[in-house]
């Protein structure tokens, strides 16, 4: 569903962790760890795993009873002339949905990124004298001390997106055979 990437001059080939609907998975065969180690210095938690998260397991029941009824109300519609109102209720309960999901995954973020341990190895601080927070962009592009912080959906996240949005064309192509 998405993806973050960290790099840095000490890293070569960035680290990064792919979000599934179900946990979290390095890039490559230690980034996790790696990312781990590094959190560790600055006090942050350990990466979650599925069971320490419950969205973990709500998130694919979710996904698959939206996706069900997208596909239901896509084979009714094609073999029997509904509303297309349909529709645009399912886009607008996706659309609910997922704004929840991204402003959970943006307290997560948050979370991690400024609940640090009092007693790291590393205290580091602004211009101010204020703890620094770590916490990556939602999306785009953040500088995190020497690391460059991206984060963008992935496969699965483009994929949902333009499952949406084919789903406003079918409210719309429905409004305009209603109107003839």
């Amino acid at each position: 569903m998405w993806n973050i990437m960290l790099g840095a001059p000490q890293y070569p080939e960035p680290l990064g962790i792919d979000i599934y609907i179900n946990g979290l998975q390095g890039q490559s065969e230690f980034d996790i760890q790696n990312i781990d180690g590094l959190n560790h210095y600055i006090g942050m938690k350990t990466l979650p795993k599925p069971a320490d998260m419950w969205e973990f397991s709500v998130f694919p029941k979710v996904v698959l009873a939206m996706a069900f009824l997208g596909v239901l109300i896509g084979l009714i519609g094609l073999f029997k002339n509904i509303s297309p109102n349909w529709f645009l209720f399912w886009f607008i309960l996706m659309s609910v949905l997922g704004m929840l999901g991204v402003y959970d995954f943006n307290l997560w973020l948050v979370d991690y990124g400024t609940d640090l341990d009092p007693n790291a190895i590393m205290k580091l601080v602004n211009e101010a004298g204020e703890p620094m927070q770590y916490n990556p962009p939602l999306i785009g592009h953040k500088k995190l001390l020497n690391f460059d912080a991206f984060s963008y959906p992935r496969t699965g996240g483009i994929m949902l997106f333009v499952g949406m949005m084919l789903t406003v064309l079918a409210y719309f192509v429905g409004k305009k055979s209603l109107n003839k």
